[in-house]
């Protein structure tokens, strides 16, 4: 596909020759199986510890949308694939310098030509992101899908940081809970009771019980 038949595709939502850019989702199970992850959030609480470290440790680092990384101490420098859901401009992906994107949002229009194009690039299925809206009753955050995508495969291990369901705001935006779109009370539920049915999946940072 040139780039002209793929803005026409994108303009008319033709999903089945945008699909054809993507590897398919056996290439990155397949990429994950026996590694240990750190999927990194963008939530502000993360700059006040020290993961930085930690995440650069993990067999494959994933960040989301603009990726901030205010420190390497907090946030480490490494980011092997990127998931995205939101444009993102050439200065970001030039710092970024992830080697694997994936599309998670079902808006395609948002989807540029350089992303699509990319090495490895993967399409998050639009029948995936709807079962996962539906089960939250909300349109599912970046950070949900991932989790939900990642703890599908057969990695060893996924660690959790940054993730404090809104509680510090993000790194990447000013708005409140109750400005977005999505339902973090759920998705914070959702997660715990993943970890607490899959010891694979670790939430650092989480305040300990009792």
């Amino acid at each position: 596909m040139n780039r002209a038949g793929f803005l026409l595709a994108r303009t008319l939502r033709w999903e089945a020759p945008l699909a054809r850019l993507s590897v398919p989702a056996a290439e990155l199970m397949a990429e994950l199986r026996g590694r240990r992850v750190a999927l990194v959030g963008n939530a502000r609480s993360l700059a006040e510890r020290d993961e930085g470290a930690e995440i650069d440790r993990a067999d494959l680092v994933v960040r989301i949308n603009r990726a901030p990384m205010p420190a390497s101490r907090t946030h480490g420098t490494r980011t092997d694939w990127l998931a995205l859901a939101t444009s993102i401009g050439a200065e970001d992906l030039d710092r970024i310098r992830p080697r694997r994107m994936l599309w998670m949002s079902h808006k395609r229009k948002r989807l540029s030509w350089r992303v699509a194009t990319s090495p490895g690039f993967y399409l998050h299925p639009l029948p995936e992101w709807r079962a996962l809206a539906a089960a939250l009753g909300a349109p599912p955050t970046t950070g949900l899908m991932l989790i939900d995508l990642l703890a599908a495969s057969g990695l060893a291990e996924l660690r959790l940081h940054g993730f404090d369901f809104f509680a510090s705001l993000s790194l990447t935006g000013s708005r409140r809970a109750d400005q977005v779109p999505h339902d973090f009370d759920t998705e914070a539920r959702f997660v715990k009771a993943l970890i607490a049915r899959d010891r694979r999946v670790v939430q650092v940072g989480a305040p300990k019980a009792g």
